[in-house]
């Protein structure tokens, strides 16, 4: 029986970082990448893609990071949704290739390697799997 893809969106607004972080994601594992690079479009995009886990610039022209991300949460459809924001705004050196959690949000530096994409999926999913599982039935 196939395993089902994590299906991931990437939205930042600088085509190369999306293209990187595909590329990145692609050398990790079997995920279902979708791409996008107008803020704006993101929240549309998250309802037909319907992704497992967003990875999300903070500094984007139009809307930020900041509220996409509140328009993917407060989509019903979406609630479940894991979100990572990607940002230049924290320095790699301070956190390596490691996600900062701040106020309850999971923030990564760009630049970012392979290495730590796959390491913040897993730990994503860790945690939404833990989430899931203290919830009352």
């Amino acid at each position: 029986m196939p395993m089902n893809k994590l299906r991931i969106l990437v939205v930042d607004d600088n085509p190369a970082t999306t293209r990187l972080v595909a590329a990145h994601l692609e050398k990790c594992g079997s995920y279902q990448i979708i791409t996008e690079n107008r803020s704006y479009a993101a929240t549309a995009i998250a309802r037909s893609f319907r992704p497992d886990l967003v990875f999300l610039d903070v500094d984007m022209p139009g809307k930020d990071g900041g509220e996409v991300a509140a328009e993917i949460q407060a989509d019903p459809d979406l609630v479940n949704t894991q979100i990572v924001f990607l940002t230049s705004l924290m320095a790699s050196q301070g956190s390596g290739d490691k996600a900062i959690i701040r106020d309850g949000f999971t923030f990564l530096a760009k630049p970012t390697t392979p290495v730590a994409l796959d390491r913040t999926i897993r730990e994503m999913l860790v945690r939404a799997g833990s989430a899931a599982n203290s919830s009352p039935a």
